[in-house]
Formats: C-alpha cells, structure tokens, sequence
C-alpha cells in the first residue's frame, strides 16, 4: 500500500547524486518504522503510466523515523531524472512502507560491510544504528567509489568515525582516481578482496558480512569469503545494478551506481522451484504448458486466473488484483516474494531471495513462469 507524503528536504550530496528526506505524519510513524537496512518504494505516474523505483533508506531506525533515501542519476532512468531535475521540497510522492530482508537487529558482535557507490545507503543505516544502540558491537566499513567528488555520505560517514573511533573501521578506495594515503586505487575484485580482508581483520570471527552494490562487486565479494572459509549463512546481499535489464523492465536501475568498474554481465541461472505437493523439478519440466492456471491469496482474498503465454505470474496477478506487491519487476528488490504452495514454477533470476527462503519455497512473482498446470502462490506468507 502506498501512501502520499510531502519531499521535506532535498539536499545535493554530489553532482550526480541527492538525498531526499519525507515528512512522515504522527499517524504514519508506526507504518514507516523500518529496520535498519530496509528499502522503499516510490511510485509516480507520467501520461497514465505508472512508474515505481526501490530506494534503500540511509537514517538509523528510530522510534521517531526520518525517512531519508540516496538517489543517484542513472543515465536514461525515468525516476532518478525526475529526482534530481523536477523534484522539489513541498511537493508529494507516493511511497510504499518499508520492506526488505538485507537487515541487521542490532546485536553484539563484530560486522563487516562492503559497499560499492550508493551501496552505501542502506548500510549506512545499520552501521548508525548499531553503533547507537550497541556498545559491545563494531563494525567494519570497506567502501568502493569512482572518486573522492562521486562518494555518496562523506560527512556522515566522517562522522561515525568521530563518535565513534575505537569502534568503528573505515577502508576507502577508489577505482579511479588516486588517494593521497590509504590503499592504492583500482577496483575491489575478488584476488584483491582476498589479500584486504584478513589483512584488516579476523575473518574467521566476523559474525557477519554485508555486501552492498553493482552485481559484480558483491559476486566477488562473496567469491573471495567463501574462498576464505567465511560460512554462507554469515554473509548477506543486496544487489544494487545490474547491467542488463530484466525483460521489459529495468532493474532496480534508478538506486544503481553505474561504475562499468565493478559491474557484471553474468546472470543467476534459471532454477524450478516446486511447492511441498510437487514433484522435484527436471530438465523436462522447463517446459511452460500450454495453459496454466495461476491461485493467488492477498490480503486474505483468494483468487485464480489463467496465465497467458510468456507471462510473469506477477503479471498475472496484477491484471486481476491490482494491489499485488512489486517494485523493481528485476528480481532485485524481493518487493514481490510469495510462497509457492503448489505447483512448480521456474524462476528466471533471483538477487533477492536467500538460498534458505528459496529452500522453504518463496520464490520472486516478477520473474516465476508456470511449470506445471496449475500454480498457487500466497504473498500473505
């Protein structure tokens, strides 16, 4: 559900990039209370078409919530265009509650983020709020950026490390221009990752890692813990570009940092997702059947309706029920996951889910075809 809320401020962080802070009415507050390291979604409407763009919060969670995103220009992208060239304090936008599962409870513990160029919103929230409410956490920030002029929260970060030197570690770099102290520039891959990181810590007792940014980045990232022996349920993503767009939408583009550096062409492989009734997924069972009936229960109400040829069961969904959840249609956000409870389904992509949830059955509606007649999916789960 979205809800319309006033641009309170729109402050220039760099010349490409803004943030942009809403009025959240007294009535609204419990709705917006986020975790820290959730997202948004905002939603504008141009010639009768609706557009809707993810953005990460970067305020600590509060019971008061200031709702702050980073947004960065993308070249051609429909929402950041307006952000940073339209939108003007006072003016109203529509914005979904807080959603997202790249989050961090505060807790005791030693944690790790790496970031790549506005990767750094959402983990600028959970590093404030840790170290906040936490005073037997620390945190380690490894952050990557084109140059000093494009990095995105420079005085809130410079300010953590004030309030808080003995607890918090900062490592810059950056991949095009040179720094007059610290690491040498050049991009955080996955050979050079794997020297850094235990040169700054102990990996071993790390009891979490927060990968942040362009898909390339944190696939390598995530490449050179595990060749570290880092266990995968410590290490948590959120992918912030991608440099393809999914088919007929782009993905998750407008929140991107668009450093061709430290992106990737790869993609997730398709995967068959069975529901518990369904028999496990084969090769064969790629096959889309020439008609597929897709149940959908939302909001307590239950449905069902026949998916056309080619068709997301997302897609299905909203031209029955317009209210289905979804933001991104890139397979990036999770905004859409649903659990499977019948029925096989074949995922194009998935950036969003974790091997666990996808394990127990959630899949992405956005990118779920139907591989079996009959489909039930449940987005109350």
């Amino acid at each position: 559900m979205f809800h319309p809320l006033r641009v309170a401020e729109i402050e220039r962080l760099t010349d490409d990039a803004v943030a942009v802070t809403f009025q959240v009415p007294p009535e609204l507050r419990t709705t917006f209370r986020h975790v820290p390291g959730q997202h948004i979604a905002l939603r504008r409407t141009v010639d009768g078409r609706e557009i809707r763009r993810t953005y990460s919060i970067c305020t600590p969670a509060t019971d008061d919530p200031t709702l702050r995103v980073g947004i960065r220009l993308v070249e051609d992208g429909e929402f950041s265009t307006y952000a940073l060239k339209e939108l003007a304090v006072g003016d109203t936008v529509d914005v979904m509650a807080p959603a997202g599962r790249f989050v961090l409870e505060p807790r005791p513990g030693h944690f790790v983020g790496i970031v790549g160029g506005s990767g750094i919103t959402p983990v600028l929230s959970i590093v404030a709020t840790l170290l906040a409410r936490r005073p037997d956490a620390r945190f380690c920030l490894v952050r990557s950026d084109r140059t000093a002029a494009s990095t995105m929260f420079l005085e809130e970060v410079a300010d953590l490390k004030d309030r808080f030197p003995e607890r918090f570690q900062l490592v810059s770099v950056l991949s095009r221009e040179d720094q007059q102290s610290g690491l040498p520039s050049g991009r955080l891959d996955e050979e050079r990752l794997r020297a850094l990181l235990p040169a700054l810590l102990p990996v071993a007792s790390v009891d979490g890692w927060y990968l942040c940014g362009p898909y390339g980045l944190v696939q390598a990232a995530e490449r050179a813990l595990r060749a570290l022996q880092v266990p995968r349920n410590r290490i948590h993503e959120e992918i912030f570009h991608i440099s393809e767009p999914a088919p007929g939408e782009a993905a998750f583009a407008d929140a991107a940092s668009t450093d061709p550096a430290v992106t990737d062409p790869a993609f997730a492989s398709p995967a068959v997702v069975g529901g518990p009734a369904s028999l496990p997924g084969s090769p064969a069972s790629l096959r889309t059947p020439a008609h597929s009936t897709v149940t959908a229960t939302l909001d307590g109400r239950a449905g069902s309706w026949p998916v056309l040829d080619g068709e997301p069961l997302l897609e299905t969904v909203l031209r029955n029920r317009a209210d289905a959840p979804y933001a991104c249609k890139g397979g990036v956000c999770g905004t859409c996951r649903a659990f499977l409870v019948t029925g096989e389904v074949r995922m194009d992509r998935n950036y969003a889910l974790e091997d666990e949830e996808v394990a127990s059955g959630y899949v992405l509606a956005c990118q779920s075809h139907p591989v079996t007649e009959e489909v039930e999916l449940d987005f109350d789960r």
